[in-house]
C-alpha cells in the first residue's frame, strides 16, 4: 500500500498518475461538515484489485478508482451525520471526476456499492491493500479520450475561491435569473431530477425560516454528544488549524478577534462551559445570533431528495448536485453558509419541511449571497490530495 501526494507541475498531463494528482487538488478543497474531510480515494493497481473492479463495473477499462468513506474521520454523534458524510464524499467525487474529464479521462462505467451484498459476501473485495477503516462507496472505470469542455484551471481556480462565509451578507437581492440558473441541473442522465432545489427569497419565507432557526437551532448547541464532537474540531488558531489540516477556528465562526477575546470564546464554547451556560439559556442566545444572520440574508437554498428514504446512490448524486451548485455559485461571486443545525434532528427536519412546504427529504439548507468581507480559507490535511494504491 502506498500513498501518492500531489506535486504541482506546469508540464502537460501525459499519464493517469499526473492527471489524478491534478484532479485531486481541487477535489481536496471540497466542503464537509466541521471540515472533517471524510473521503478516501483508492486506485486499483494490482491484478487482483483490477479484476475485482472490472467485475463490479462490468468494464475492462484503462483505470479504476474507488471512492471511500474514511470511518476514522466521519462524524457520528447524530444519526443525520451518516447522510452528511456520504453527501460530502459525493461532493469530492464529483469534483474529482470533473477534473479527470477535463483532462480526457472519461468515466465509462460506475457501480455504487450499497452494502456487503455488492461484494458477493462480507468485507471489501479489494484485498489486503485496502485500508481497514475505509468503507468503499463507489467504483468507476475510466478510459483515456478527448478532454472535456471544462478547463482544469477553471475548476482549480473556483475551488480556491470557494469559501464558507459565516458572516453577514450584503442586503442586495440575488438576481432571480441567476437563482434559476443555479437551480437547473447538469445531470447527464436526463429524466426526473432526483434532487429538488428551492430558493427562499421572499420576506415572508425568510422571516419564517429565521424564526424557525431562533426557536430550534439551540438544540444542537445544547446536545452534549453533538457539541462535544463539534468542539473537538475547534482549533486554537490558524497555526493550529494548519498543523492539523482540518477543523475550524474561532475567527471562521465569529470573524477577526483579539487574542484575549479568542481565548474567552474558546472557554465559553468548551463542552463543560456550554453545559453550565445552557442552564441559563446560553444556547438560545447563540440560536438568536444565527437567526439574525439568516434574517438579513437575501436568499436561502434548500435541497431535498425526491425519495423519502434515499439510498447510497441518492446520497452521492445529492453530493454531486451540491458540488455543481456551489462551484457555479462561486463563479458568480456568491457565497454559501450551510445552516445544517436545523436538519440534524429528524423531528426538526420534518417540522421544517412542513412549515416551509419543502419538497422531498431535505438534506441541505444554506444562506446564499455576496459576502460582506473575505473569509479565511479552511486548511486541508497533508494527504488530502493523495490516494491509496491497492
Amino acid at each position: 500500500m502506498t500513498t501518492r501526494r500531489t506535486d504541482r507541475t506546469a508540464t502537460p498531463v501525459s499519464t493517469f498518475t499526473q492527471a489524478l494528482e491534478a484532479a485531486a487538488e481541487p477535489a481536496a478543497l471540497s466542503p464537509s461538515s466541521h471540515n472533517c474531510q471524510p473521503w478516501g480515494l483508492g486506485r486499483a493497481t494490482t491484478g487482483a484489485a483490477r479484476r475485482a473492479a472490472a467485475d463490479l463495473t462490468g468494464e475492462d477499462a484503462d483505470e479504476y478508482l474507488v471512492l471511500a468513506l474514511d470511518r476514522g474521520r466521519e462524524l457520528t454523534a447524530l444519526a443525520a451525520h451518516a447522510v452528511e458524510m456520504e453527501v460530502s464524499c459525493g461532493i469530492y467525487w464529483r469534483i474529482l471526476l470533473r477534473g479527470l474529464a477535463a483532462q480526457g479521462w472519461t468515466t465509462t462505467a460506475a457501480r455504487v456499492l450499497d452494502d456487503d451484498a455488492s461484494f458477493g459476501g462480507g468485507g471489501s473485495p479489494f484485498g489486503a491493500g485496502w485500508p481497514a477503516a475505509w468503507t468503499p462507496l463507489c467504483v468507476v472505470a475510466l478510459r483515456r479520450g478527448a478532454p472535456g469542455g471544462e478547463r482544469l484551471g477553471d475548476l482549480r481556480e473556483t475551488a480556491l475561491a470557494r469559501r464558507t462565509h459565516r458572516g453577514p451578507y450584503r442586503p442586495q437581492p440575488v438576481p432571480a435569473g441567476l437563482l434559476r440558473d443555479l437551480a437547473e441541473t447538469d445531470a447527464a442522465e436526463g429524466g426526473a431530477d432526483p434532487v429538488h432545489v428551492r430558493h427562499l427569497t421572499g420576506a415572508r419565507d425568510l422571516r419564517a425560516f429565521a424564526a424557525f432557526v431562533a426557536r430550534h437551532a439551540g438544540r444542537d448547541f445544547g446536545h452534549r454528544a453533538a457539541w462535544r464532537e463539534t468542539h473537538s474540531f475547534l482549533r486554537r488558531d490558524l497555526a493550529d488549524a494548519a498543523a492539523r489540516g482540518d477543523g475550524f477556528t474561532p475567527e471562521q465562526l465569529f470573524g477577526p478577534m483579539s487574542r484575549p477575546r479568542r481565548a474567552a470564546m474558546r472557554c465559553a464554547l468548551a463542552p463543560v462551559t456550554m453545559n453550565l451556560l445552557g442552564k441559563v439559556g446560553y444556547h438560545r442566545v447563540l440560536a438568536a445570533g444565527l437567526a439574525d444572520l439568516v434574517r438579513r440574508t437575501p436568499a436561502v437554498v434548500t435541497m431535498g431528495f425526491a425519495g423519502r428514504a434515499p439510498g447510497r446512490a441518492d446520497l452521492l448524486r445529492g453530493g454531486a448536485r451540491l458540488a455543481d451548485y456551489w462551484w457555479r455559485a462561486t463563479r458568480h461571486g456568491l457565497s454559501l453558509h450551510p445552516v445544517s443545525i436545523v436538519i440534524q434532528h429528524e423531528d426538526l427536519r420534518a417540522r421544517l419541511e412542513r412549515e416551509l412546504s419543502l419538497p422531498g427529504r431535505t438534506f441541505f439548507v444554506s444562506r446564499v449571497g455576496v459576502a460582506g468581507a473575505p473569509a479565511p480559507r479552511s486548511h486541508r490535511r497533508a494527504d488530502a490530495a493523495g490516494h491509496v494504491a491497492f
